[in-house]
């Protein structure tokens, strides 16, 4: 189930077509079904995930957060209230809807005075000067950049001297695609569908050169020395659990598991037959909605400090 290891991804060090926004797309909506904050199983997964990042980050009053890839605000908006009445926190991500849509709840917070909000890749930092913040925290968004070096330098380049950096990344490359598994549920009675579903989505062949698939957790490591960091400490977490990433069959019909893929329910009308669909339905749906799933998740933490 690699591609379905995790399944929030805040935003992305890529540009999209004109006229498009298929990150926002999949952060406010397609990544979780269109449910709301009271209704996402996933949000339960990830506030530990959150909580982490700033327990790394050794947040102080008065610090300057910058938030890459920043999304719909998970960490930014908790970050703001450990940096203090004196404390910034600046919401960076290469979406500008995502941008205004966290500007808006900061208005409703009485936080703008506390807040910004720049434009810019993970890596193309260029709007942040030299050695200007004293945090800077991410969350999946190297999973999708193709130079992460650069990233990581860029990280190194804004922190000023004793800046940390907390990171969370997904590694992908620990779990096979199985066709017996479909979102953590038992598929093996119509696992053939499975992998006709698999083959359409291109999951069917490992792709080395894939930025999801081709880093693991020594080359996090190796990548924060090379870019200029004094102290780092990488942890792998390997972990599996009874769990679902989705509410039921109908909101999992309406849920993609990252912004570069179909929903399930675009994923079984194009590579199924109608006969196939409905009897990969008939098999999967009870399942589902009793919701007798498993997680399985690897990831790794990132903590570094730039001394000088």
């Amino acid at each position: 189930m690699a591609r379905f290891v995790i399944r929030q991804v805040d935003s992305l060090a890529v540009v999209d077509e004109p006229g498009t926004d298929k990150w926002a797309e999949w952060v406010l909506d397609r990544g979780h079904g269109g449910l709301s904050e009271d209704e996402r199983p996933d949000l339960d997964y990830l506030r530990p995930i959150r909580d982490r990042v700033l327990d790394n980050a050794t947040l102080r009053e008065g610090d300057t957060l910058l938030d890459i890839g920043s999304g719909e605000g998970l960490i930014a908006f908790a970050a703001l209230d450990r940096v203090g009445e004196r404390g910034n926190v600046i919401f960076s991500d290469i979406s500008q809807r995502l941008l205004d849509h966290c500007r808006s709840v900061a208005e409703r917070k009485g936080v703008l005075d506390r807040t910004s909000f720049v434009r810019a890749s993970a890596e193309d930092l260029s709007p942040i000067d030299d050695r200007s913040v004293d945090v800077v925290t991410t969350r999946s968004v190297l999973i999708y950049v193709d130079r992460k070096d650069v990233a990581f330098k860029e990280f190194c380049r804004v922190l000023r001297p004793d800046g940390r950096l907390s990171m969370f990344e997904p590694i992908n490359r620990y779990f096979e695609m199985r066709d017996d598994d479909f979102w953590g549920f038992d598929a093996a009675p119509v696992r053939e569908l499975v992998a006709k579903m698999n083959a359409y989505e291109g999951w069917d062949v490992i792709d080395e050169d894939d930025p999801m698939m081709n880093f693991g957790e020594r080359d996090l490591f190796e990548l924060a020395v090379a870019a200029g960091f004094d102290e780092v400490n990488v942890e792998l977490v390997l972990d599996r659990k009874r769990g679902d990433w989705v509410k039921d069959w109908d909101s999992l019909l309406k849920t993609a598991p990252n912004p570069n893929a179909h929903t399930v329910g675009e994923v079984i009308e194009g590579a199924l037959s109608s006969e196939e669909a409905a009897r990969f339905e008939s098999s999967m749906r009870p399942v589902v909605d009793r919701g007798r799933g498993v997680i399985e998740s690897a990831f790794a933490y990132v903590r570094a400090v730039k001394r000088s």
